[in-house]
């Protein structure tokens, strides 16, 4: 597993939303983030990567349903656009996946620069917006 010093994304204490099962879910989400970097720094074949890529997407799409869930019961105003971007996202995550399996994309940097920058901006926006009404 990837350590604090050499990962592309560490957490910090700036993306918790205060809702401590989204907070461990978002880590979960950090933490794949960086065995995929690792496992791309360290030369690792295509069928390791596409591994961690599928359980990427797994996660995202179970803590998505997740969010979602609690998001509807606690009754969050911006619940829909809310969802659009998640279903966006997804989108996109499927799309880099599928690129990669036909070899029309390689995982580099930049793929590692727009999941990381995909996920924090997600967690600093949009997350946070939905923990400042549910929180007060």
């Amino acid at each position: 597993m990837a350590t604090a010093t050499n990962t592309i994304f560490p957490w910090r204490d700036t993306y918790s939303v205060g809702i401590p099962q989204i907070d461990s879910q978002h880590k979960g989400l950090i933490r794949l983030i960086n065995d995929l970097q690792t496992a791309m720094m360290e030369g690792k074949g295509k069928q390791a990567l596409s591994s961690i890529i599928n359980d990427l997407i797994r996660y995202t799409e179970s803590h998505f349903a997740f969010e979602e869930a609690l998001l509807q019961q606690r009754r969050y105003s911006a619940l829909a656009a809310h969802k659009q971007e998640h279903k966006e996202l997804t989108r996109q995550v499927h799309e880099l996946r599928d690129k990669f399996q036909s070899s029309e994309l390689t995982i580099s940097m930049d793929v590692m620069k727009f999941l990381k920058n995909w996920l924090a901006s997600h967690i600093l926006e949009r997350d946070k917006a939905y923990a400042k009404e549910l929180n007060q």
